[in-house]
C-alpha cells in the first residue's frame, strides 16, 4: 500500500470516529442539537460537524427534529440497534447456559432501555426454589444488580441525575455521596449486588458491558435469599470468569 492510499485509508478511519463521536453525542442528549451543540460537544469544526451529519441525513441515521430546530437519532439507527440487540442475544446465550450449569441458577441478561431494565433471555435454574422473571419485563435501575451495573458504567453526574429521579419516584429519600460510593465500588470490583433491596427474598449479583453501537447490558444472577451467602461465592467467581470470556472472546464486535 502506498502512502496515498494509507492516507486515505486513515482518513476514512477517522472520519467514522467522528460520525459515531456525532451519533453518540445525540444518544446522550434528551433535546435536539444544533449543529453548533454538536460542534460545542464533540469539540469539532461546525464545518466538519455540517459535512458528517448531511451524509448521516441521507442514510437515516440522524433526523431532522419536527421543531427544525436540531438533529436527533434517525430511524435506521433504531433498525441497526435492534438486530445488534438479536446478535448479543445469541451471542451470550452460551454464556448464560455456562453460569447456570455452574451454579445451578437462573441467569439473565438485560438491556438499558428509556431508564430502566429490560430482560431480554433466561436460563432458568435446575433449584426447585428458583426465581424466574418473563422476557420483557423491566425492573428498576437503583434497586437491582443489573441496574446498578448499569449506572456504574455511567459518568457520575448521569447516573445520580436518574437515581434522584427513581428515588423521587419511590419517594425514597436520596443520599448522593453514598450513592455514588455504590457506584464506585461497583466500578472497582465490576460485580454489582442487590441484597432484597428489590424484593425481598430474593438477591442478585451481575455485570453490566457495552455493545459496538453503545447499548448497555447486564448478565446476572439471581438466587432465594436463602441460599444467596452460601452460593455467593461460586456465583461471583463464575460471573469473573464469565465476563472475562465475554470480553476476550468478543473483543472485535466492539463489546466492551
Amino acid at each position: 500500500m502506498n502512502d496515498t492510499a494509507i492516507s486515505k485509508d486513515r482518513s476514512g478511519i477517522q472520519v467514522i470516529a467522528r460520525a459515531v463521536e456525532l451519533l453518540r453525542a445525540l444518544r446522550q442528549s434528551e433535546r435536539a442539537l444544533s449543529l453548533g451543540d454538536l460542534a460545542q460537544q464533540t469539540n469539532l469544526p461546525r464545518s466538519t460537524v455540517q459535512r458528517i451529519t448531511g451524509a448521516l441525513l441521507e442514510e437515516g441515521l440522524v433526523s431532522q427534529d419536527p421543531s427544525k430546530r436540531g438533529l436527533r437519532l434517525g430511524p435506521e439507527l433504531a433498525r441497526l440497534g435492534e438486530a445488534a440487540r438479536i446478535d448479543i442475544v445469541r451471542l451470550c446465550r452460551p454464556i448464560l447456559e455456562s453460569i447456570t450449569e455452574q451454579t445451578g441458577e437462573t441467569t439473565d441478561l438485560a438491556i438499558y432501555r428509556d431508564g430502566s431494565m429490560v430482560f431480554v433471555d433466561q436460563v432458568a435454574g435446575r433449584h426447585r426454589l428458583r426465581t424466574v422473571s418473563a422476557i420483557g419485563d423491566q425492573f428498576p435501575l437503583t434497586s437491582t444488580a443489573n441496574g446498578r451495573a448499569v449506572l456504574a458504567r455511567m459518568a457520575d453526574a448521569d447516573a445520580l441525575q436518574l437515581a434522584k429521579a427513581e428515588f423521587a419516584a419511590d419517594r425514597r429519600p436520596f443520599e448522593p455521596e453514598a450513592f455514588a460510593k455504590l457506584l464506585q465500588d461497583i466500578r472497582d470490583t465490576h460485580l454489582a449486588y442487590d441484597r432484597e433491596e428489590h424484593t425481598a427474598g430474593i438477591c442478585a449479583v451481575g455485570f453490566a458491558f457495552e455493545d459496538a453501537l453503545g447499548m448497555t447490558y447486564a448478565i446476572s444472577v439471581p438466587a432465594p435469599a436463602a441460599r444467596f451467602s452460601s452460593a455467593l461465592a461460586d456465583i461471583e467467581e463464575t460471573l469473573h470468569k464469565a465476563r472475562q470470556q465475554l470480553l476476550t472472546q468478543t473483543a472485535a464486535t466492539g463489546l466492551k
